[in-house]
């Protein structure tokens, strides 16, 4: 079954329980973006913990989905084509470490995994040693990388661990601020145990096919989503068993592993070098060119994904390794609704809009991706137009540099006012 999975729901646990119903919104969003697997984030929270227990029951094996009374919920007012499918959860979380190594304060986030409560709860109970695990729905821990590797090991089997947005300036294991030059550098002897790696929303498969050492590792994508309606923005495309074990297998070896959806990595808040609170962006090459500072306040710029994947790369661009999946870059549908319609993404217009299009169409993944362009022109020219270019990659790209998102536009200046009277 080809299916997407979006395993990187980490919701930052005081927004996201603020309502009873966060699980019944993640699956009713999960259906309108055409999700199939999605983690449930924050397991380490007590309280998120304990909810988890009581809203989930047993699916296929290592998977979980809503009870039956919530499940009802969760599919009301979603149209029929897409109120029915399938929505499965599997028990995550996104830790954070820092700690000191080689003379180097180092913070590194991490996925986790779990194929059940039991296993879950165990690593909690590890884990509370380290940190407060009630203050934050990803935990920051005083542990070493490799030690906190090796307390997932020791929970059970299938349970694994998935560096996050690995090129991150902060956070990522190979970012250029805290992280290291290797993945073996950071897991040591347990590197063997790690198979799969985040993109993150500044990179892409490609700028990791220059760094021959990662071939071994699958290239995952996720949300990162901090609320439900950003979910799918990015995913990973499976063609394996609703299992959470046939998924595990498939990151570990490659059968079944289709690829990614990304964001076009100009879009990431980290792509460029630069500072934003000077206004100032650069392309690696401005940035070696001054030594690495910034013109207007003389610090030291922040270095963005770009600049560090080209340290560290020792292929040209455009090699694509022998058996590696491919990714398709898209753009989410309600930013691609809101350029149309000249409005925010998050806008009372383009929702309703987009409902229309979902009751029509399927859902939203289906509409970037599948569903024929002639079909989608009975409904919107503009937005067929823009689809059209989209799946050929004929975007506007403006970078996002030192936590400043970028833009990618899909009609060049003047091209929508001139076509207002046929919007829809």
């Amino acid at each position: 079954m080809r299916f997407h999975a979006d395993l990187h729901v980490h919701s930052k646990y005081s927004r996201a329980c603020s309502k009873n119903s966060d699980l019944e919104q993640l699956t009713w969003w999960a259906r309108r973006k055409g999700v199939t697997v999605m983690g449930t984030g924050d397991f380490t929270h007590p309280a998120w913990f304990a909810r988890l227990r009581e809203s989930l029951v047993p699916a296929e094996p290592g998977l979980f989905r809503l009870r039956e009374e919530l499940d009802r919920e969760a599919a009301a007012g979603l149209p029929s084509r897409v109120a029915a499918a399938p929505v499965r959860f599997m028990l995550s979380v996104e830790v954070s470490t820092v700690y000191r190594r080689a003379g180097r304060t180092r913070k590194i986030h991490h996925l986790v995994y779990a194929p059940g409560f039991d296993a879950a709860a165990e690593l909690n109970r590890r884990l509370g040693r380290f940190g407060d695990l009630a203050s934050d729905g990803r935990p920051t821990l005083t542990l070493d990388s490799r030690d906190l590797l090796e307390a997932v090991l020791a929970c059970g089997d299938g349970c694994y661990l998935v560096p996050a947005h690995v090129w991150t300036p902060w956070f990522g294991v190979l970012g250029s601020k805290s992280g290291f030059d290797a993945i073996e550098d950071c897991y040591l002897d347990l590197t063997g145990h790690i198979f799969a790696l985040e993109t993150g929303l500044s990179s892409d498969p490609a700028m990791n096919w220059r760094v021959s050492a990662l071939d071994r590792y699958r290239m995952v994508s996720y949300s990162d989503a901090h609320s439900p309606p950003i979910l799918g923005r990015e995913t990973t495309v499976l063609d394996t068993d609703v299992d959470y074990f046939a998924i595990r297998r498939a990151l570990e070896t490659g059968a079944g592993h289709l690829g990614s959806v990304e964001f076009f990595p100009e879009e990431g808040r980290y792509h460029l070098d630069g500072h934003r609170a000077c206004g100032v962006r650069m392309t690696p090459r401005q940035t070696r060119e001054r030594d690495g500072i910034c013109p207007v306040c003389g610090r030291p710029l922040t270095v963005g994904v770009l600049s560090r994947v080209e340290e560290l790369a020792d292929r040209p661009e455009g090699v694509r390794p022998e058996g590696a999946a491919g990714f398709r870059s898209l753009v989410p549908l309600p930013e691609i609704m809101g350029e149309i319609l000249g409005v925010g993404p998050k806008s009372k217009r383009v929702l309703r809009e987009i409902d229309e299009l979902v009751a029509a169409l399927g859902p939203e993944l289906a509409i970037l991706e599948e569903v024929p362009v002639e079909v989608i022109r009975t409904r919107s020219p503009l937005l067929a137009e823009a689809v059209d270019r989209l799946r050929r990659g004929e975007v506007i790209r403006e970078s996002g540099y030192d936590g400043e998102y970028g833009t990618i536009r899909l009609f060049e200046p003047g091209r929508l006012e001139r076509a207002a009277p046929t919007l829809f």
